[in-house]
């Protein structure tokens, strides 16, 4: 158990050393991506999906630790660093070390990596939030999933959808600019309605999501529809790396001045009570479903052919 005050109770997925914001993700092969994923692909993956936890923090990142496993012929390994390197390229994130080990032959692949960034002014936790702020989500919901279906379905799927599933792309800028003016902020990787009721936890608020104003993509509308039961599919599905913010309720996010394209919506508001959470939809409840979103701690071993897909433990 991490019990130094620097791992903020294990209340979010980072700790805070002096200056420091410092995050550790794994992505093992079956669980968090498709063995026929193209190696590059897993590599940016493994790098934004770390870039994520910096983002709902506000931080600015500074270096990165790579775990490496070799299976094989260290083929797929060159391939998969490409992707490391463009990402990391992409986002100035210099890689600084790390480890590397063999694997027995037939082991599923398993890569971890940390990721140092500098804080701001102010880094956010989940605990944060207060009665009467706005929650809002920054990026859409359900593209990552509706892409993993439709490579469930065709190995050799190409669609916008594919495209994010195999390479979200952090909300770094978005992130440093709300981070100063957030109560509460996290990323959204095991589904909104599952995070959204752990920051109501950690808030010890009530999380009411209105589900009329999700942000859904043009794609993932064509794809699945924009009904209850897409929307419905878009909160649990997990895996989007958007972030999930609680804002003082007279802040418009539009006023500071955010990365050209980011796509941002107010969600719903955070109330007094005892905590969990409450969806709407055309002003009338919403009933919950049995599973809010990937559980790892029922869900650890279970393959990606079984939906929802997400990524964090």
């Amino acid at each position: 158990m991490a019990s130094a005050p620097e791992a903020r109770g294990l209340l979010d997925d980072v700790a805070v050393l002096d200056s420091l914001v410092i995050t550790h993700d794994t992505i093992v092969e079956g669980v968090h991506f498709l063995p026929f994923d193209p190696p590059a692909s897993v590599g940016w993956k493994l790098v934004a999906v770390n870039l994520s936890d910096l983002a709902a923090k506000g931080a600015s990142p500074t270096g990165a630790l790579l775990s490496l496993t070799i299976s094989g012929d260290g083929a797929w390994e060159e391939r998969f660093l490409s992707g490391v390197e463009a990402a990391c390229e992409s986002y100035t994130l210099p890689l600084i070390g790390g480890d590397t080990v063999s694997l027995p032959a037939g082991a599923p692949r398993v890569l971890g990596m940390t990721a140092i960034g500098r804080a701001g002014a102010h880094t956010p936790e989940r605990a944060g939030g207060r009665a009467g702020d706005a929650l809002w989500v920054v990026g859409t919901l359900g593209d990552s999933a509706a892409g993993l279906d439709q490579l469930r379905a065709d190995a050799k799927a190409a669609s916008v959808l594919v495209d994010i599933y195999r390479r979200p792309i952090p909300q770094l800028g978005a992130g440093e600019l709300i981070a100063p003016h957030a109560h509460a902020m996290m990323d959204v990787s095991d589904g909104l309605l599952l995070d959204a009721q752990r920051m109501a936890e950690a808030s010890g608020c009530v999380a009411e999501i209105d589900f009329d104003a999700l942000p859904l993509s043009d794609g993932f509308i064509e794809s699945r529809g924009g009904d209850l039961e897409a929307r419905m599919y878009a909160a649990t599905a997990g895996d989007d790396y958007a972030l999930l913010a609680a804002l003082p309720p007279e802040l418009d996010p539009a006023t500071l001045s955010l990365p050209q394209g980011t796509t941002i919506a107010r969600i719903g508001r955070l109330l007094a009570g005892a905590p969990r959470i409450a969806v709407v939809s055309g002003g009338f409840p919403v009933e919950l479903p049995e599973r809010l979103g990937f559980e790892h701690k029922s869900d650890q071993h279970r393959p990606l052919s079984d939906p929802p897909m997400a990524d964090r433990p």
